[in-house]
């Protein structure tokens, strides 16, 4: 199972990424646990300081905007 991570306030990007991790978890067929991350100091110890961030198992694959659903589901396939 990977460990998906969404680094954000929880404005409507960070919603919409949210969304999007779990439509193409399930599309692939991949076990994801999502978390929300809305401490800043949790999401500043990231490195990220434009949200909406996503990690995956630990590692930063996205930082500020909203991701494009191709990119999305390759980190998820890797």
């Amino acid at each position: 199972m990977k460990q998906v991570k969404v680094l954000g306030p929880g404005c409507k990007r960070c919603q919409a990424t949210e969304e999007m991790v779990t439509a193409e978890a399930a599309r692939l067929g991949v076990a994801v646990s999502v978390e929300k991350v809305t401490d800043y100091a949790a999401i500043a110890g990231y490195g990220i300081m434009s949200t909406p961030g996503i990690v995956i198992d630990g590692k930063v694959v996205h930082a500020g905007g909203l991701p494009k659903t191709e990119d999305v589901a390759k980190w998820l396939a890797a």
